[in-house]
């Protein structure tokens, strides 16, 4: 698993806010790079929006809630209508944005964290206890988690559409034939992994969160992050 405790109701108050912030920015984020470039079509769908609800997409959240990583609904993108750039360039330019607006939100929480602002000691809020320190690390580390998930070069995931901006125009467009068959190819190796503890997800990329944590933290992280002393 990426997250441990997941049965602790404090740590699933935490997971939800931190899921709820994290993919509305990120897929605002490929609405705004996308109506930047011209392409207006996610401005006209109700995309460009700061609302979760029109962000969310049924089995990510369902994913999200049951192995600790998902993903938002699709930002609907009309290549042909971007300006000054090809459509393949601008798909990966569009697709590296939610990325990297997960990495920026990681980095802003780090600050505060590694100064020590948010207190990890426990204080009861109606029937649950709260720590602010746990749910800034759990938010720091849901973004690491994020942006190395979507930067996967595979299918439907960013990393493919950033891939595909360095590839030849033919495989752009015969990868956009695949996105589909590819999701729910995707989507049933992440059930396997998590059902059946391959661990396959968590040996990509809580490497990355942890090392990421150490980097920019500097201090142990919280025993639910599951990362362990260097």
């Amino acid at each position: 698993m990426l997250l441990v405790g997941l049965a602790d109701p404090a740590l699933f108050v935490y997971l939800i806010i931190s899921f709820l912030i994290s993919f509305t920015l990120h897929e605002a984020a490929h609405a705004l790079a996308a109506t930047v470039l011209g392409d207006n079509t996610a401005r006209e769908l109700g995309r460009l929006t700061l609302n979760p609800i029109k962000h969310l997409e049924k089995w990510g959240t369902l994913l999200m809630l049951t192995v600790g990583l998902g993903w938002g609904k699709p930002v609907p993108i009309d290549p042909m209508r971007f300006k000054g750039v090809s459509p393949k360039v601008g798909m990966g330019i569009v697709g590296i944005a939610g990325p990297v607006t997960n990495i920026i939100l990681a980095l802003l929480i780090a600050i505060p964290l590694q100064l020590k602002l948010f207190p990890f000691t426990a204080e009861r809020m109606g029937p649950l206890l709260i720590s602010w320190g746990e749910f800034a690390a759990l938010f720091f580390y849901l973004n690491i988690a994020l942006a190395a998930f979507n930067m996967i070069p595979f299918g439907p995931l960013d990393g493919s559409r950033v891939l595909n901006a360095f590839l030849p125009e033919r495989w752009f467009y015969f990868s956009a034939k695949l996105e589909i068959p590819l999701l729910i190819f995707f989507f049933g190796v992440i059930l396997l992994d998590r059902f059946l503890q391959l661990g396959i997800l968590s040996n990509i990329i809580q490497p990355i969160a942890c090392e990421a944590w150490w980097a920019f933290i500097h201090y142990s992280p919280p025993n639910m992050l599951a990362c362990a002393s260097l």
